[in-house]
């Protein structure tokens, strides 16, 4: 068991940055309107996310500091400050999203309106940061957030044509009623949800929470090269539901309701019941980590007492953040703005802040003065160049997408 729970870190972040409210609500519709022909961003995201995971990880578990602690000492003060804005606006717009998605979730179990559910999940969040211990958090939201693969069981229990969603996934194209325009557009979108900023933020962050050390690297790729592929399968079981049962009808999907849909079409009261607690799960973890992420980012970069691994009045600012970011998103989603659209803006902004995100961390991983002997390779560094070639791709075509597609309409 102690080793299940070893990589429990890893299947925490992977859900919650695979499974999160940004991915349901993207895979989802995506599997309705493009079937698996956007399969490959998936698949791209899960390599890319692999990579960098599994730097920050390394910087995190040799040096015993965080990512963002570190970019701020080897690339200065200005650009760690720059970082600092980029990754902060985006989290703190997934966190707002993240907690809206909770809300959703606790709707659809109970029928109450979501904006009643708001400031509970709000202050639930803060109280579960604030006083909940890091293992318990990891282990019970990350396992409890693999009942989302009960997505992968109805997907089997559905009988699709199984040779049909192969060619769809292995040769990817353009629906006849969709322009590239969109496709591209939903190709930035899945491949900004797959990569958000605050992944590589919560894991690093985590290892330091956890006590990593070089002695540790084995546990550490694990947790990335366990984790984020199941987190990524999850998304692909999602989208394959989605295209079985809604593209043949032309059904458009737009709320979280009709994502679980097909798995209770499939298997029933329990489908819907398993469904249930994998959205709870996901979101609710997902929401603890944008939450700590923000917590993090400001706290490292601006040398403060930080994390859960100290007692909460000797780390009073950090959590004093992180409490301030609650209001702010209680308070925004009372505003009435649907956390959906929320959804879908922040992980097109995602894809604009990756090359500030990635390349510090690809800088750090490469300084002998932090890592020692365990600096990149030769293939971690050709792949991380590669992935920064792509992520700038992705950012500089994210908002012109955005606005040519108004939002993929």
């Amino acid at each position: 068991m102690k080793k299940v729970f070893a990589i429990a870190l890893g299947i925490l972040t992977a859900i919650g940055g695979f499974v999160d409210i940004g991915d349901l609500v993207t895979n989802g519709l995506v599997g309705a309107r493009f079937g698996l022909a956007l399969v490959w961003v998936v698949l791209l995201g899960i390599i890319g996310i692999c990579v960098f995971a599994e730097m920050s990880g390394r910087v995190a578990a040799v040096s015993g500091r965080a990512t963002f602690d570190l970019v701020r000492e080897r690339l200065g003060p200005r650009v760690g400050l720059l970082n600092l804005f980029a990754s902060m606006a985006v989290t703190l717009l997934t966190f707002i999203a993240e907690i809206g998605g909770v809300a959703l979730a606790l709707q659809l179990a109970t029928s109450v309106n979501p904006y009643l559910w708001i400031p509970v999940v709000g202050a639930a969040v803060w109280i579960v940061l604030w006083r909940v211990k890091f293992a318990v958090l990891e282990n019970a939201f990350g396992l409890a957030g693999l009942a989302l693969v009960v997505f992968a069981v109805a997907l089997w229990k559905l009988q699709p044509d199984w040779a049909d969603l192969w060619r769809q996934a292995s040769r990817p194209f353009v629906p006849h009623d969709e322009s590239h325009t969109t496709y591209f557009y939903y190709a930035v979108a899945l491949f900004g949800a797959a990569m958000t900023p605050y992944e590589v933020f919560f894991f690093s962050s985590g290892g330091v929470e956890e006590g990593w050390t070089s002695d540790d690297l084995g546990t550490m790729r694990a947790n990335v090269f366990i984790g984020f592929p199941l987190g990524g399968l999850l998304s692909v079981a999602i989208a394959a539901v989605a295209a079985v049962v809604y593209q043949p009808e032309g059904v458009e999907v737009d709320s979280l309701g009709q994502i679980g849909m097909p798995v209770g079409q499939a298997l029933g009261v329990l489908g819907i019941a398993l469904v249930l607690i994998g959205f709870f799960a996901a979101t609710f973890g997902a929401a603890c980590e944008t939450g700590l992420s923000v917590g993090y980012s400001i706290a490292q970069y601006l040398g403060w007492q930080w994390g859960k691994f100290v007692a909460p009045l000797k780390a009073a600012r950090f959590h004093s953040v992180v409490l301030l970011s609650a209001v702010v998103a209680v308070g925004v989603l009372l505003t009435t703005i649907d956390p959906i659209m929320l959804t879908e803006y922040s992980v097109v902004f995602s894809a604009v802040a990756l090359p500030l995100t990635y390349f510090p961390i690809l800088v750090v991983a490469n300084d002998r003065t932090y890592m020692g002997r365990h600096v990149n390779g030769r293939l971690a560094n050709t792949l991380g160049t590669v992935y920064l070639v792509v992520v700038l791709v992705a950012a500089v075509a994210a908002i012109p997408l955005m606005i040519v597609t108004r939002a993929g309409q």
